[in-house]
């Protein structure tokens, strides 16, 4: 089931949210989310469901091992076997066709390449599963004794196959005892009604201009491969972010406290920042989990870099176009260590920030084009080694069409909304003002939302590689 569809915004969301107003107590309302959670990814997954739930059996058992065994042999081998077994998970069903296509093709071999349907959201999961297992061998959270309650936490849908990952820590005391306030509520829906805008009115209409030329790309001028770049970058942004609002809103409404995931990327200085604001949660555990691991000796802080990195591209998807674009972004983020922060902030602002978009709109065609000899055509036409032209009639015309697109993408890529909560703060009644017309707002991004809906098709969900 997917977050940006009429059947989830006006069917199940609605009765999933009567019965847990209905439920009495943390334990029913538990429950009723257990339930609806699993409804929720039945619906897309009724097979790989059970491969969640086994999932959460292994986890679960591990984990009270380590608890049983702290700082015992016990210890140490239920986390390996249940890291093992989540990491084993994640490579047999995304990444087994890929490195069998890869092994023919070094060997001259001819093994058959699985064919193995991806479950939504197990990059996610899993990557859940293991900073769970991992903070309880390192003692910073304590196993959790009830079932239900690691299940409920494992399979929360507001963030079960878009992310962000939350870690049990964040929300380790709320599963058992939260309280829920209307300010929570209100809070919640007006972040829902933020994401689905960004979701549909931004990232689905842009997707129309990418389609149009990074999908054609062998046509595109010059001009026109910058600027479906460019559109793929703004729609990339409000795709993810907007899922994230959503994800971090029904959290709220529900009682928990997510963490964000997103902190408007596009305003950073230079590519390290920019990894401070873009897809956090992720970023975080790659740091946490991966870059201080001992496997480098004396030279870890770099070569630890570099492996997050793989690992991050690794993580986005089973091609070759992904671990070059996280080895692209390890790159600049060494460079900008061997320069120091100092001396980062000594280079003129408005040079950091041509360099940083220039970095990260190509590191976006990177991730784009799954197919390398496509990526090579783009980047022959984007800096004038094609004959092509430099732009055309089409180009010129797309962009009047959609002037207004652009510059409402644009804007809403800084923090205006932030400034002005910021201000409205200062005093009760602006804050009280702020607060009522970001509830109208709300209202009526939903009702314009709903009705692009009904009259689009352009309505892409870009988290089945996860």
């Amino acid at each position: 089931m997917v977050f940006s569809r009429l059947f989830f915004i006006y069917i199940f969301l609605p009765v999933c949210l009567l019965c847990y107003g209905l439920a009495r107590g943390t334990k029913q309302k538990n429950l009723v989310l257990i339930i609806f959670s699993l409804i929720f990814y039945a619906w897309g997954e009724p097979v790989y469901i059970f491969l969640m739930l086994a999932t959460a059996v292994v986890n679960y058992t591990a984990a009270l091992f380590i608890g049983k065994y702290q700082g015992k042999k016990g210890d140490t081998a239920a986390t390996v076997i249940a890291v093992t077994y989540d990491l084993l998970m994640l490579g047999v069903f995304e990444y087994s066709g890929f490195i069998t296509e890869n092994i023919n093709a070094l060997f001259s071999c001819s093994v058959p390449v699985p064919d193995i349907r991806l479950p939504i959201g197990i990059s996610f999961y899993t990557f859940q599963t293991v900073s769970y297992i991992i903070d309880c061998h390192w003692e910073k959270v304590e196993p959790q004794r009830k079932f239900s309650n690691f299940l409920l936490y494992l399979t929360l849908f507001p963030q079960l196959v878009a992310g962000p990952i939350v870690r049990y820590s964040t929300i380790e005391k709320e599963i058992s005892d939260r309280k829920i306030e209307i300010c929570d509520v209100s809070y919640g829906l007006n972040r829902v009604a933020l994401g689905l805008g960004k979701k549909v009115l931004l990232a689905n209409q842009l997707s129309i201009i990418v389609d149009s030329f990074l999908g054609n790309i062998g046509s595109s001028t010059m001009f026109g491969a910058w600027y479906g770049a460019l559109a793929y970058g703004l729609q990339i942004y409000f795709d993810f972010s907007g899922y994230s609002d959503i994800a971090i809103g029904l959290g709220r409404v529900f009682g928990f406290h997510f963490d964000e995931n997103f902190d408007h990327p596009f305003i950073c200085k230079d590519i390290t920042e920019f990894w401070q604001r873009w897809h956090i949660s992720l970023s975080t555990f790659f740091r946490d989990y991966v870059l201080y691991i001992p496997i480098f000796g004396k030279r870890r802080k770099y070569g630890g870099l570099f492996l997050v990195w793989l690992c991050t591209g690794i993580w986005h998807g089973a091609s070759w176009n992904f671990i070059i674009w996280g080895l692209y972004y390890g790159i600049f983020v060494f460079i900008e260590m061997l320069i120091g922060k100092k001396r980062m902030k000594k280079i003129p602002v408005v040079l950091r920030h041509v360099y940083s978009k220039l970095v990260i709109i190509i590191g976006f065609v990177i991730f784009y084009f799954e197919k390398l000899d496509k990526l090579g055509i783009f980047l022959r036409t984007a800096f004038g080694f094609s004959k092509n032209g430099f732009i055309a009639m089409q180009d010129k015309i797309s962009v009047v069409n959609n002037m207004y697109l652009l510059t409402a993408a644009v804007i809403c890529c800084f923090p205006i909304i932030k400034y002005v909560k910021q201000l409205s703060d200062r005093h009760f009644v602006t804050r009280a003002a702020v607060s009522s017309a970001a509830a109208v707002a709300s209202a009526l991004l939903l009702i314009v939302t709903s009705i692009m809906l009904v009259a689009s098709t352009a309505n892409p969900f870009l988290y089945f590689r996860f």
